[in-house]
């Protein structure tokens, strides 16, 4: 019989036991033999032969499986040398069979467990991870972390097959070497200190931050010159008692821009509490109206300083280019947003919209044609700014073309007016594929209305040329296009349609709109402003003021935008059926059937729905093309962009969107719900 072990005796060990039970067998025809020379005789040898074999039974079934694990013991003690070595190695170590029960333990382990060397109970008694159900069942050796007594341990087992352990000895073999019986060792390391080592190794890697005054010259031009620096001392103050609170090391390099040093922890504190310079600056008020901000943008995870420096770089681009007062995280790509609840004001300039304009007439002059492309369900801002693209490329002699996909019903009476035009004809708008064929490494590629990759009509067209201008007036997300000849982003102006007209009026001077391609820019500002309400500033009533120049015409214009009855009573209903969430946010799901642009019809219910008193943000859902749609709107208390982000989309503080898929419109409202209900809680808006 075997054992739980999965052992057997052999050799001159099991003569031994095997004599004793062959004994017992000879004592039975003996106390027969008895009975024929004298009955009383005959039952005292058959008491005596009872007796003994139920002695030989008690000790064969008791105490045999406890010899042999005795002998496993003794050889796991003193079989090697090295087993010696093991006893007293200052890692504790432990061998139980495949039932998890404890064979042997050496001094470290009796020393780390407080029990003795003869404890023979399950390991789950010390370790009740420790379970027959984590044991390895191959060759492979095993990790696994655990905790003991608040030390962090990390056990290593290791599957021994008992023939390998007893192939040699002369007392003991396995039943079936073929069964797989085994046994396991575990070692113990502590690692208590050298995790603590690799957490303050972690927390004292380098991070590097800059630090950029977002309206430093229009706040300074605010105040005389005794407030002005005064003001430079207090913002100052501001930034270095932040940096001295989180133990970080700052440096001015310029009037506007500092150079901060820190460490991985003093990042993650911040972050903790999201950046709160943000607010510290903003509370700076020594007469000033306007409001001072600052973005921030953090390097970490690089390899080294520079490498970092180079994060915190584009991590600082990309806070201003959604229009500053946030903070960027740049962990070598993976980046991260904070703050940016406030409304950016105008910083673009003249300068710089001629500055552009004279980059982009160099491009086009170097390319053999010119694109113009917008993004998927293109809309009149879409439109206005291709076609100013497309006059700015003919006016210099250049073929040109605007790519326009099937999904374009918002604008296709727009399209057709044009296409009835002589002066255009139906080349004017080319299909994705039609572009694809005509676009080659020297053709100028200008994407309008959208940086973002996965955003654009073609994003193939992206791979087939060198030379590719973005301009747009949203805010910059992860997924821009990264291989532009010249980026214009300005998330400040108004709409695409804008930054098109100011940037023409440097462009040439003999550049001359047609009336139809000013009716169309204007008719851009005008859906993107909701008719000069939202997201206004001073360039872009000078830049209506030149389209009106150059043949704009208002009626004209308002006549195009008017909408049928569906739609009309379609938003009325959306209206009417509107929730009032939270007390602060109006959502509902706009009825799409019948509607041409659906979409559109949904962004005019939003814009509908903030004439409430008491919203402070509208949501429209909208199914459309087997696709959710939502058109988020505020006016100055709530930031929709980064509602609408942490769905997908994205947008402007005051009009953002979002577009889902496999979902259905009350799914989309719910999902909106719990992202609100998660943004408020965490002070995200």
């Amino acid at each position: 019989m075997g054992s739980g072990t999965g052992v057997r005796y052999s050799g001159k060990l099991k003569m031994h036991w095997n004599w004793s039970l062959y004994l017992a067998f000879a004592l039975i025809p003996f106390s027969a033999a008895m009975y024929l020379l004298d009955h009383r005789a005959g039952l005292a040898a058959t008491a005596f032969t009872a007796f003994y074999f139920l002695g030989i039974l008690f000790v064969w079934f008791y105490y045999r499986p406890r010899i042999l694990r005795a002998i496993v013991r003794f050889a796991s003690r003193y079989g090697t040398v090295q087993a010696q070595v093991l006893k007293q190695l200052e890692i504790a170590a432990s061998i139980v069979d495949k039932d998890g029960n404890v064979l042997w333990m050496n001094d470290k382990m009796c020393e780390m467990t407080g029990r003795p060397a003869w404890f023979q109970r399950n390991i789950m008694s010390i370790f009740p991870y420790l379970s027959k159900a984590v044991f390895p069942d191959s060759d492979e050796d095993k990790n696994i972390d655990l905790v003991y007594e608040d030390r962090q341990l990390r056990a290593h087992l290791q599957r021994i097959p008992l023939d390998n352990l007893i192939s040699d000895s002369e007392l003991i073999e396995a039943i079936d070497p073929e069964s797989g019986s085994v046994v396991y060792m575990i070692y113990f390391v502590d690692e208590t200190e050298l995790r603590e080592l690799r957490i303050e190794n972690k927390e004292q890697r380098g991070v590097v931050a800059l630090l950029y005054l977002d309206n430093y010259e229009e706040a300074m031009d605010d105040v005389d010159e005794v407030h002005s620096s005064l003001m430079n001392v207090l913002v100052d103050r501001e930034i270095n008692k932040y940096c001295q609170a989180h133990k970080a090391l700052s440096k001015k390099l310029e009037k506007d821009k500092y150079l901060v040093i820190m460490n991985q922890k003093s990042l993650e504190q911040s972050i903790e509490d999201h950046f709160s310079v943000l607010e510290e600056v903003k509370t700076i008020h020594i007469g000033n109206e306007i409001e001072m901000t600052i973005s921030v943008g953090v390097g970490a995870g690089g390899e080294d300083y520079n490498h970092n420096y180079d994060l915190a770089h584009s991590a600082i681009e990309m806070a201003l280019g959604r229009g500053g007062d946030q903070a960027v995280v740049n962990r070598d790509g993976h980046m991260q947003f904070f703050g940016g609840k406030s409304a950016g004001g105008e910083r673009y300039t003249r300068v710089k919209a001629r500055v552009k304009a004279q980059a982009m007439r160099e491009i086009m002059e170097g390319a053999g044609s010119v694109l113009a492309m917008g993004h998927k369900l293109p809309d009149m801002d879409s439109l206005g700014a291709a076609m100013g693209i497309y006059r700015a490329a003919r006016t210099i002699g250049k073929n040109a073309w605007v790519v326009v996909g099937d999904d374009c019903a918002s604008i296709r009476s727009w399209m057709d007016l044009l296409r009835e035009n002589t002066e255009y004809g139906e080349e004017i708008f080319i299909s994705p594929e039609e572009a694809l064929k005509r676009c080659d490494s020297k053709t100028a590629l200008f994407v309008v209305d959208t940086s973002r990759r996965n955003r654009v009509e073609c994003e193939e067209l992206l791979e087939k040329t060198r030379s590719i201008i973005v301009l747009d007036h949203h805010r910059q997300t992860t997924e821009q296009i990264q291989n532009a000849a010249l980026s214009y982003i300005e998330p400040t102006a108004s709409s695409a349609s804008e930054m098109v007209a100011e940037v023409l009026q440097y462009f040439e001077e003999n550049v001359k709109l047609r009336s139809l391609e000013a009716d169309c820019m204007y008719a851009g500002i005008v859906i993107d402003t909701n008719n000069f309400v939202a997201k206004t500033g001073a360039r872009t009533f000078e830049a209506a003021a030149y389209l009106r120049r150059s043949g704009a015409d208002v009626v004209r214009v308002r006549k195009m935008l008017r909408e049928d009855m569906d739609s009309y009573k379609a938003r009325a209903e959306a209206v009417r059926h509107a929730e009032n969430f939270m007390g602060s946010y109006a959502i509902s799901i706009l009825p799409s059937e019948g509607l041409r642009n659906p979409n559109v019809v949904g962004a005019q219910a939003a814009n509908e729905l903030l004439n409430i008193v008491g919203v402070k943000a509208s949501f429209v859902v909208t199914n459309y093309d087997r696709r959710i749609f939502i058109s988020a709107r505020a006016i100055d208390e709530v930031n929709v962009q980064l509602i609408m982000e942490r769905l997908g989309g994205g947008g402007h503080m005051n009009i953002a969107g979002a577009q889902l898929t496999d979902i259905t419109c009350e799914e989309a409202v719910e999902k909106l719900k719990e992202t609100l209900i998660a943004m408020t809680e965490a002070e995200e808006i």
